[in-house]
């Protein structure tokens, strides 16, 4: 086992002597006779585990070596004990402030000495001790955050795949969707009257939630999803339902998640459970219309959540502007037109107004990932 190391900083020979022929039967003992000779031993990689520094010392003295010490962050923590004859309280209370942990007054008392090194080390040993744990702790959670993100990023790869497999017709719509939902979410920020409730954790839960906007057609009948031709009345009222169904499936996963068991919550709310929340208001919501001709509930205006607001604007400029069974592709100057026209009416005039910002990212989208490719 490694010896604990001691540095002596003292410009009295004498005191050197006493002090190092008292503590290396039992340390690691290191000697230097200025402040100056001391800060270039700890430049130099010195990192000793207690040092005993005199205050009064040609050049610089003690208390200028210890401030030096208690502005580097690689030595602030590497306890000091003045030693000195100087034993008036004005000094004392000065070192105290500066940041020493003890005083040794001059001449010294072997007991004394010892005991009060023997004291300084076990308390610096203690505290290296739970800084490592609180580093290993930290660590820790990391690891656990990030494997709980990842299994998050699998379960909703694996939703979103099984919602191609049932709807084949919609090609790359969650993708462009997706980061449609983005980039209008992203200018749409950088608004004063946005700035908060779409602040980065928050426009990354709408964003990362968005692909989910449709996962109710899982409970869509085959023969009407996968219709070729154009859905009747009848089909299309079932078509619709896709938004309650969707929305109470997470309803239903967040309910069963903070379940009450014995009088105590199952299951804390943390951030997982807000990006259900979201996932949730955009697939229940992403279809009302700001003018309150939407469904399901015809909510109007603000009384539509944000998220599904963004989801609705780029859910409809993606139908209109790739091919379906039943419809041609509109192009880009077309859908644009009716998008600017619908303002006020399908669509939160805010929305609109910084897809004019972003247009230009919107039709590289469309490009880029295009069905035909």
């Amino acid at each position: 086992m490694f010896k604990k190391v001691i540095l002596i900083v003292d410009d009295e020979t004498l005191n050197l002597s006493i002090l190092m022929n008292l503590l290396k039967t039992t340390y690691s003992v290191r000697a230097c006779k200025s402040g100056e000779e001391a800060m270039n031993s700890i430049s130099d990689g010195l990192r000793p585990d207690l040092i005993l520094l005199d205050i009064i010392m040609p050049g610089i003295d003690g208390f200028q070596v210890l401030k030096q010490l208690q502005a580097n962050i690689e030595t602030r923590t590497i306890p000091v004990m003045f030693i000195s004859s100087l034993d008036s309280f004005v000094n004392e209370e000065k070192g105290f402030e500066l940041g020493a942990v003890d005083y040794i007054i001059k001449p010294f008392r072997a007991a004394i000495v010892l005991a009060r090194v023997k004291a300084q080390l076990e308390l610096k040993e203690t505290r290296d001790i739970l800084k490592n744990q609180n580093q290993w702790l930290e660590q820790e959670v990391k690891r656990r955050v990030k494997e709980s993100q990842l299994i998050q990023d699998a379960s909703l790869i694996a939703l979103t795949q099984l919602l191609e497999t049932r709807d084949q017709n919609t090609g790359n719509h969650i993708v462009r969707t997706h980061k449609y939902v983005e980039a209008l979410g992203r200018a749409l920020g950088k608004k004063e009257k946005y700035s908060e409730v779409l602040d980065k954790k928050n426009l990354k839960r709408i964003v990362k939630a968005s692909p989910l906007h449709d996962i109710g057609k899982i409970g869509i009948p085959d023969h009407i999803l996968g219709k070729k031709g154009k859905l009747t009345p009848e089909e299309f009222e079932i078509i619709k339902t896709h938004s309650e169904i969707g929305g109470n499936a997470f309803k239903r996963v967040i309910e069963e998640s903070l379940r009450i068991e014995s009088g105590q919550t199952f299951y804390e709310k943390g951030a997982s459970l807000m990006y259900l929340e979201e996932a949730e208001k955009i697939a229940r919501y992403h279809h009302e219309k700001w003018d309150g001709t939407g469904y399901p509930y015809g909510l109007s205006g603000e009384d539509i959540p944000l998220s599904a607001r963004l989801m609705m604007f780029a859910d409809v400029f993606d139908a209109l502007t790739t091919e379906r069974p039943y419809k041609v592709a509109w192009s880009f100057e077309e859908t644009e037109a009716y998008m600017l026209e619908e303002k006020g009416k399908f669509f939160d005039p805010d929305i609109v107004e910084v897809y004019l910002e972003e247009r230009n990212r919107f039709y590289n989208i469309l490009q880029e990932y295009s069905d035909e490719d």
